[in-house]
């Protein structure tokens, strides 16, 4: 019976042999990731606040993984063309998104021509806050956020507001102040934030919502007022903009922005860009860019951002239903 036994032991330790021979081979083969570029997808035009916040962090993120972080923007449909995009590409970590508030709106505003970021997207890491602020020309009545709800009272259907796109939260918040003060004003949708502040100064429209930092800059040169922000926390170089809250009270929207990834991205790749991403965010010349920016770092895990998104999801989704709200306001 040994004897019977010996060609099969031979033959099984030789395939043995030869499965170690070439197990290190295969693993050797597997490339460490990152081993090439990473595109970076933007849903909006260069030079507005998500554009900039990418930027900022593909510059440092690309000294953490030791590759090129190439942003691309892909404006339009409020995100939604970046958002299909890198939600259609391979889930290999090479193709991200920096993605925001928005893409919980659209869910709630028009499900079934949006993608879903809840089940489309693998949740990376939480990166900022990026606070909101009401502006208009120099030369508006109003300089408060009680003045500017008195001079929407005083005017209605009078005055135009201007936003970076249709359900943009620029453009949701903007309804709520509309909603919580029975006012009305005729919103105008533009493809991209660097168009809205000319047209403000101009009077081409009388309102716009910006990013503070737009805000903020065109404020020192008098062309602009910041009137109000739109979130209840004060921001760092804009301490003297008044939030709306002071008119409005519990008035609180602020968009937020996360790195997602397509569905089925391995958790090893997840870890590995979420663990870069936090110490990018915690570099100082990040703090610093972010701070000359207006945006506030605010870094969650992967674990985290997908609580956070799926909170904003069920927020939306209520403010959309309570409201009665439509993708061309009301």
């Amino acid at each position: 019976m040994k004897f019977l036994h010996r060609p099969i032991r031979r033959r099984w330790l030789a395939a043995l042999a030869l499965a170690s021979t070439l197990a290190p081979s295969v693993t050797w083969a597997q490339p460490d990731y990152p081993s090439r570029p990473i595109r970076l997808l933007v849903g909006y035009s260069a030079g507005g606040g998500v554009d900039g916040a990418a930027r900022l962090l593909a510059n440092q993120l690309s000294q953490q993984l030791g590759q090129p972080v190439v942003v691309e923007n892909r404006a339009g449909a409020t995100g939604q063309i970046a958002a299909d995009a890198v939600a259609k590409a391979a889930p290999d970590g090479y193709t991200l998104l920096v993605g925001e508030s928005a893409l919980m709106i659209a869910r709630a505003l028009q499900p079934a021509q949006s993608v879903d970021p809840l089940t489309a997207f693998t949740p990376v890491a939480g990166l900022f806050v990026a606070p909101l602020v009401i502006i208009s020309s120099g030369d508006f009545p109003a300089r408060t956020p009680a003045e500017l709800v008195r001079e929407l009272k005083k005017n209605p259907g009078k005055l135009s507001y201007a936003t970076s796109g249709v359900g943009t939260v620029h453009h949701m918040g903007f309804e709520m102040l509309k909603q919580e003060t029975n006012t009305f004003a005729l919103h105008v949708p533009y493809r991209g934030a660097s168009q809205i502040v000319p047209d403000v100064i101009s009077g081409q429209v009388q309102l716009g919502v910006v990013s503070v930092t737009a805000a903020a800059a065109q404020a020192k040169t008098g062309r602009v007022r910041a009137l109000a922000l739109m979130s209840r926390a004060p921001v760092a170089g804009a301490e003297n903009i008044r939030p709306l809250a002071d008119a409005v009270p519990g008035f609180n929207v602020e968009p937020r922005l996360y790195m997602l990834a397509p569905a089925g991205t391995p958790a090893a790749i997840t870890a590995r860009l979420s663990a870069a991403i936090k110490t990018a965010l915690e570099q100082p010349e990040t703090a610093r860019g972010a701070l000359a920016q207006g945006l506030p770092i605010s870094f969650l895990n992967p674990q985290q951002a997908q609580q956070a998104m799926k909170e904003e999801g069920t927020h939306w989704l209520r403010v959309v239903r309570e409201r009665k709200m439509t993708p061309e306001g009301r």
